[in-house]
């Protein structure tokens, strides 16, 4: 079925097209290009002739100087900028860039982006892209496109044929399995000063449960839990998600524990543009991972694909020579720390539907080809006004086969305030993958034990 992407975007043809009916899957001639002129992933192999190179099966071996404990050092220590793009030539790159970027270009002399050799290092697991190009020929849309069925544990769409199916890339891409995270947030007041919040994340998902049996639970896509370990005031405070597959069938589930009360509680504001955590106002529930929960309030287009300058290999972000003092800096981070390559991507552009209430009425999202993450997304608000610009600083966890952010940044350019969120250069244990959970990890009465141990 062949089918108007125009119309489908405004909601034409959205009713007739879901009502009652599965859709997603491509053809076993479509997906036989999967592996051969695609990567497994769907990215286009083939370079672009010039500054875009070919995927060989990205960065497999960790760089001479990684010890094995997670700490992650930059397999490009000594590439230069081939350039930078600023004030004085924005207007030349402006086609590769987002609208959001050039703003925050021509709002800030300080930032800028230094644009590097474009390497292709992004790869998952095998077995990873292995059902990835077996979900290709049997993943559907369902429930009006706010699930998916005959899928299994990878990436759904890898021949995306709209935006929902895009966009349902990047919520499910895979992250590692079972891994725990500890990571700072960070809310500078527009002259630069800020306090560190604290967080340990978890995040597994059902079939790296240990005690995971098919068919149980089988509607939750992962289990997410946050407990804030600073400041002080905070620490104790746990949410906890288990973040559902079809969630019109049955919408996420989320509890908070509140250490001062003692006392678990439901959470259904954690979804949408409910407040994030510890956020001070800096972000919605729904920008955390760049994107995340139910896109039922939205009409999704594929725009089409696109070369665009955006962060990747962004390994200077990590370094553990690096205090938080020289990242965070007034208006935005410190970018002589950024990286910029040149690769394709997806634009998906995310319109509010007629009678639905989200504070952004649009939103532009750019996903990276190799990997479905979103790497920048343009938030506008109900006057039709750019608002905030979302950057994640990508990086390739060469040891795990994961690509994920160093960071991710959420630029407000009407308060001159942003969000940056995944700091670790001054936390221990940052990154720990293949962490065994089982089901009573990820229930309410596990979120007291988590806030007073």
């Amino acid at each position: 079925m062949k089918l108007n992407k125009k119309l489908l975007a405004t909601g034409v043809l959205a009713a007739s097209l879901f009502a009652g009916q599965a859709w997603g899957a491509v053809s076993a001639e479509e997906a036989a290009k999967l592996g051969d002129t695609l990567t497994p992933m769907g990215a286009e192999r083939a370079g672009n002739g010039g500054d875009i190179p070919e995927w060989t099966g990205g960065m497999t071996t960790p760089p001479a100087g990684y010890k094995g404990d997670g700490i992650y050092v930059n397999p490009f220590p000594n590439e230069q900028p081939k350039f930078v793009i600023d004030q004085s030539n924005v207007d030349q790159y402006a086609d590769k860039l987002s609208p959001g970027q050039v703003a925050m270009i021509r709002q800030y002399p300080t930032y800028k982006m230094p644009v590097y050799p474009t390497h292709r290092t992004a790869v998952y697991p095998q077995d990873i892209m292995d059902e990835t190009v077996r979900n290709a020929t049997r993943s559907e849309l369902i429930q009006g496109g706010n699930g998916i069925g005959n899928y299994a544990n990878a990436t759904p769409f890898p021949i995306p044929q709209n935006g929902l199916e895009a966009i349902w890339n990047h919520i499910t891409r895979y992250r590692g399995g079972s891994v725990q995270r500890n990571v700072g947030q960070v809310t500078p007041t527009a002259n630069g000063a800020f306090s560190v919040v604290k967080f340990q994340d978890e995040l597994t998902w059902n079939r790296y449960l240990s005690d995971y049996q098919e068919g149980q639970d089988d509607n939750v896509l992962f289990y997410f839990k946050q407990a804030i370990t600073a400041p002080a005031r905070l620490a104790g405070n746990v949410l906890l998600v288990h973040e559902t597959l079809d969630q019109v069938k049955e919408p996420r589930r989320a509890w908070i524990y509140n250490a001062g009360q003692r006392r678990v509680r439901r959470a259904p504001q954690v979804a949408y543009d409910g407040p994030g955590t510890a956020a001070d106002g800096m972000r919605t529930s729904d920008n955390f991972d760049m994107f995340n929960g139910a896109p039922d309030r939205y009409n999704w287009e594929l725009v089409g694909k696109k070369e665009m300058y955006i962060p990747y290999n962004s390994y200077k972000l990590v370094d553990r020579g690096l205090s938080y003092n020289d990242i965070i800096k007034a208006g935005h981070i410190n970018q002589d720390l950024a990286r910029y390559e040149l690769h394709r991507v997806w634009h998906v552009r995310a319109t509010l539907k007629d009678g639905e209430r989200h504070v952004y009425a649009q939103r532009d999202f750019y996903l990276n080809e190799d990997s479905w993450q979103a790497s920048v997304i343009d938030h506008y608000d109900g006057r039709g006004e750019l608002w905030r610009v979302a950057e994640a600083h990508g990086m390739q966890f060469y040891d795990q086969n994961v690509p994920w952010y160093a960071i991710e940044v959420l630029y407000d350019l009407l308060s001159g305030r942003y969000l940056a969120l995944g700091l670790t250069n001054e936390e221990n244990n940052p990154y720990t993958f293949g962490v065994e959970r089982q089901s009573r990890d990820y229930t309410p009465a596990a979120l007291r034990r988590a806030g007073t141990r």
